[in-house]
């Protein structure tokens, strides 16, 4: 399998594709990316493009004037964001004032009004109009005023002290602790959930941009002719390992450099980070983070180059691409949800499943503390899936990569598995 010729085609594809301006311009500005797009997102979410005008009615006078103290104090009025009028109306008064209010609705001169009725002392429920009913944020904002106004006029007629309301008030606060096998009790915070997001993300991303990098690759050698200038020196098995364990390199190699400021973070005490936001990794978790990786390159490069042998230009390789995609795209999404919920049972199966163990398994791994032996099932099932797809993908790309001419179907692809050879 290995001789002078596949290492100098390892040799020949490391050169290509590490002093390529795309690899050093993706390792560099990936992370910045990742980053930066959060960033946009917060600020997005942060940001109101002008004033919201809310008028405020409610049907007792007196829990108009307690909303009258309370929102005064709140940090929407201090950075007028939200600018309140609040009174009193009747019931039968108010539906005439809605519609007599309809037209400055819709042009938003207001952006809304509530209506906080008698019965909300009871079942708290308010009505709020507006072109934009679904104003989340604004609601947001609004809700909690109101509510303290509703429960200090509930219980003002009960003789509770104002302590006992205040602490009636409060929400619950949860510190978490996470158990571990021979390691003493440490409370958690946020870190290693923000961990197991970058691993699945990075993940995601690079087998997509290696897997279709290999596949352009293909193309454009099968297109140009240059593979049988190849061929005349290696064998076509030689090419396809030489070319996947070549772009199987690289791509580790790059996410070493990605993982390696979260590695520096979590074993020095050179950045002090905020208690919640403390990060977990263990030398196991790095160490099987890149071979899992890495076989999962072999795995998906392997078929990304095998779509690629069959077609001669990337608008048909399109529909050989998706089925491969989505081997990657649910597992990312199934990883997605173990943020909510670690302890997910499709997660905790998928993390042991042929290719969907790449990204699911170290994922979780960086959530909860997975045992050994599901750790060792995982490796050898994505070695195991390595062995199977080789064989498969050789017999493909050995047919496919010197076919020209008439787009192949799928049931011709398949007849090429049927030879032998």
């Amino acid at each position: 399998m290995f001789n002078y010729r596949v290492i100098a085609l390892i040799k020949r594809e490391l050169r290509e594709k590490l002093l390529s301006k795309a690899f050093i311009i993706m390792t560099i500005l990936l992370p910045v990316f990742m980053f930066g797009i959060i960033g946009v997102q917060t600020f997005i979410m942060s940001f109101d493009s002008e004033k919201s005008v809310v008028e405020i009615i409610a049907e007792s006078e007196t829990i108009a004037n307690g909303l009258k103290n309370v929102i005064g104090e709140s940090n929407f009025i201090k950075d007028s964001t939200v600018i309140p009028m609040i009174s009193s109306m009747s019931q039968l008064k108010f539906d005439d004032y809605v519609k007599a209010k309809q037209k400055e609705l819709l042009s938003e001169k207001i952006t809304g009004i509530i209506f906080i009725p008698n019965s909300a002392l009871e079942n708290k429920k308010i009505q709020y109009y507006s072109k934009t009913p679904k104003n989340m944020r604004l609601l947001e904002r609004i809700d909690n005023p109101i509510n303290r106004v509703l429960v200090e006029e509930y219980f003002q007629s009960k003789n509770i002290p104002t302590e006992e309301l205040q602490y009636a008030r409060m929400s619950v606060d949860i510190s978490s602790y996470k158990i571990t096998e021979g390691e003493d009790i440490k409370e958690e915070g946020y870190g290693n959930l923000i961990l197991s997001y970058l691993f699945s993300f990075l993940l995601y991303i690079s087998l997509l941009m290696m897997g279709s990098m290999v596949m352009q690759t293909v193309i454009q050698e099968k297109s140009n002719r240059i593979v049988e200038v190849l061929l005349s020196s290696v064998t076509s098995k030689e090419l396809m390992i030489g070319k996947i364990l070549g772009a199987a390199i690289t791509g580790l190699l790059q996410m070493a450099i990605w993982i390696s400021p979260v590695i520096l973070v979590a074993s020095t005490s050179w950045f002090m980070l905020p208690n919640n936001l403390t990060i977990d990794i263990t030398f196991l978790q790095v160490a099987y983070l890149l071979i899992n990786f890495f076989l999962g390159l072999l795995i998906f490069v392997g078929l990304f180059a095998t779509v690629g042998s069959i077609f001669e230009n990337p608008q048909d390789a399109q529909s050989g691409m998706w089925p491969i995609m989505l081997l990657i795209m649910i597992p990312f999404f199934i990883a997605m949800s173990m943020i909510e919920n670690p302890s997910n049972p499709v997660a905790s199966i998928a993390s042991m499943l042929p290719f969907s163990a790449i990204i699911v398994m170290p994922a979780k791994m960086a959530m909860v503390d997975v045992p050994l032996w599901q750790i060792i099932l995982s490796t050898l099932v994505n070695i195991a899936t390595v062995f199977a797809i080789f064989p498969i993908a050789g017999k493909i790309y050995r047919v496919g990569i010197m076919m020209t001419g008439k787009r192949p179907s799928w049931s011709e692809v398949v007849k090429w598995l049927k030879y032998k050879y």
